[in-house]
């Protein structure tokens, strides 16, 4: 059974190793690094084996967007290979959706794969006249948390700056 709780700095080495597994190279590690040190780590959950390891990791960081405030952005989420595939991902993201609910977040959007997200109640954010820095398509995504949570919202998402390495 995967545990989900909230990262604590005894995660942080953890954390930074599955990203650099579950990833080619390291800028989600270093995005990750700069987010926390810049306090913008609004949620930051990590999944753990039955032993106590940590196997997987989400983050939810501020978005802002013309009408709208609180909106969070999914990014990144990692599982370790060996454990890719078991649900990890699936458990980190509907831990995390729940505290972005707990936290009355109108909503949340994400840069990912259509077929995967889907499942997790995201649509492409075009739908809602809600358009990314990074040209991600129908792969730029949001899910809404409340109801009337998008009524608004419109225009360009920015993410933290901390994002701006992957401009």
């Amino acid at each position: 059974m995967t545990e989900i709780s909230e990262e604590q700095p005894r995660d942080v080495e953890s954390i930074t190793r599955v990203l650099l597994a579950a990833f080619p190279g390291d800028a989600e590690s270093r995005l990750v690094s700069a987010l926390r040190a810049a306090n913008r780590l609004t949620i930051s959950l990590v999944a753990r084996v039955p032993a106590g390891d940590v196997m997987g990791h989400i983050a939810f960081s501020p978005v802002t967007v013309e009408g709208a405030t609180g909106a969070l952005g999914l990014a990144p989420v990692s599982v370790h290979p060996d454990w890719q595939g078991r649900g990890v991902g699936q458990a980190l993201i509907e831990a995390g959706l729940a505290r972005c609910r707990a936290l009355g977040a109108p909503f949340v959007v994400l840069l990912g794969a259509p077929a995967y997200y889907s499942r997790f109640g995201f649509v492409a954010a075009a739908r809602f006249g809600l358009v990314d820095a990074y040209g991600g398509g129908e792969a730029f995504q949001v899910r809404e948390l409340a109801a009337g949570g998008l009524a608004g919202a419109r225009g360009l998402v920015s993410y933290a700056p901390e994002f701006s390495m992957f401009e």
